[in-house]
């Protein structure tokens, strides 16, 4: 009953991505002298990767994605199922207490951000989308989280373990923190375990504790082929807790029906781009030439330390940016390629068709823009003068209308 409630709300909230090209055709596997997998970054300039993270509720249309999804989701959630036990339970209700209703609205209202980059990237590793809930269980989904020990963004890795997984680290980047980056080594790292143990569980405990951890425990267990419960006495005592923990949050984020609450939507864009440069930039000069404010590009691009984004030919950086409509892409590229912006002084008038429309109840910026087909995000904002996205009803908005 659980593995169909779970898959049921899985299918009924797969992301709908759209791509001019494919992340897993720009990206080669390559194996150092460790035989670790490193996911490489290959792409030109103007390779823009739209992700839409505001179809997240719309039903699959095409039965072989189904089929696909059900194949990811099956054994992973089947798995889940025969192991909701007295432990799984306690975590259940511990998520599901009163007291941590808020903590609960927070990691869905920064799911709804975070999580189809996670399954955009494990969809592109043959990882099950089920294991994006363990961010949660990791960082609270914030890229800037470090625990007591050093382990520092989304998916928690420790400065070896990222090295040795291609994640950069210097004093101008700490690609630990960047949202794609993180997930392609996490993705590595779990594919690899899955590889060794032929397990999920398995392959997740190791990622808490080490594989030498749970070597050692398969060992105590005097087990051939032990599933988690059997060497679960053996393991350091996170990771007794860490995948009942990891069921229970799955459990309850995936059955809204069964525990209803209201996702907290964080300051952040409904769909992004995403870009590969191959020059040195300051985050702000771009915000200036996108005509946002420089904090929500930082929001967007947490691994640069310094705000300024360093870059070559041969070693190209991620950019990512709120979604870029047509006629600002043309401008956002020029600026790219070395040329200066050309746009307006602040105060300046950017559009002569202009009209007020006042905002109503359940009203987004990004629906604004849908409505109004000339306008963007960007262009709203800054032709009101908004410092972030939350309008309020009866406010007077200026709209671009063609």
């Amino acid at each position: 009953m659980l593995c169909k409630q779970i898959l049921a709300s899985a299918l009924s909230i797969l992301l709908c991505i759209t791509t001019s090209l494919s992340f897993a055709k720009e990206r080669t596997h390559a194996k150092d002298s460790t035989k670790t997998i490193i996911l490489k970054r290959t792409a030109p300039l103007n390779r823009i990767d739209t992700i839409s993270l505001s179809a997240r509720e719309k039903e699959l249309a095409s039965s072989p994605i189904r089929e696909i999804l059900r194949d990811q989701f099956s054994p992973l959630l089947k798995q889940m199922e025969k192991d909701h036990n007295a432990d799984v339970e306690a975590y259940v209700n511990k998520y599901t207490n009163p007291s941590f209703r808020g903590h609960l609205s927070k990691m869905k209202g920064l799911a709804a951000y975070y999580f189809p980059i996670f399954e955009k990237v494990f969809g592109e590793t043959g990882v099950p989308q089920a294991i994006k809930y363990l961010a949660i269980i990791e960082s609270s989904l914030n890229p800037h989280a470090v625990s007591r020990v050093g382990a520092t963004g989304p998916w928690q890795f420790m400065y070896a373990t990222a090295k040795g997984y291609g994640l950069k680290m210097n004093s101008y980047v700490d690609e630990r923190k960047d949202p794609f980056e993180a997930t392609y080594a996490a993705a590595s790292y779990l594919k690899k375990a899955f590889d060794v143990y032929g397990d999920w569980f398995l392959a997740i405990a190791s990622y808490n504790c080490g594989q030498g951890n749970v070597n050692r425990a398969i060992n105590r267990s005097g087990k051939t082929n032990p599933t988690f419960w059997d060497i679960q006495p053996y393991l350091p005592t996170e990771t007794r807790n860490y995948i009942p923990a990891f069921i229970a949050m799955t459990y309850v984020m995936e059955n809204p029906d069964l525990y209803p609450i209201e996702a907290n939507y964080a300051e952040l864009p409904t769909s992004i781009d995403v870009i590969l440069v191959d020059r040195n930039f300051s985050l702000s000069s771009i915000a200036k030439v996108l005509e946002i404010e420089a904090d929500e590009l930082y929001r967007l691009n947490p691994s640069y330390k310094k705000k300024i984004i360093q870059a070559d030919k041969l070693n190209p950086s991620r950019l990512i940016v709120p979604k870029v409509q047509s006629q600002e892409y043309s401008e956002l590229y020029s600026f790219l390629q070395g040329n200066p912006s050309s746009k307006p002084e602040a105060g300046a008038q950017k559009v002569q068709n202009a009209e007020i429309y006042v905002v109503k109840k359940g009203d987004t910026l990004d629906a604004i823009t849908k409505r109004f087909k000339g306008s963007s995000v960007s262009s709203l904002k800054a032709m009101n003068n908004l410092r972030s996205n939350v309008i309020q009803p009866g406010m007077a908005l200026k709209v671009h209308v063609d």
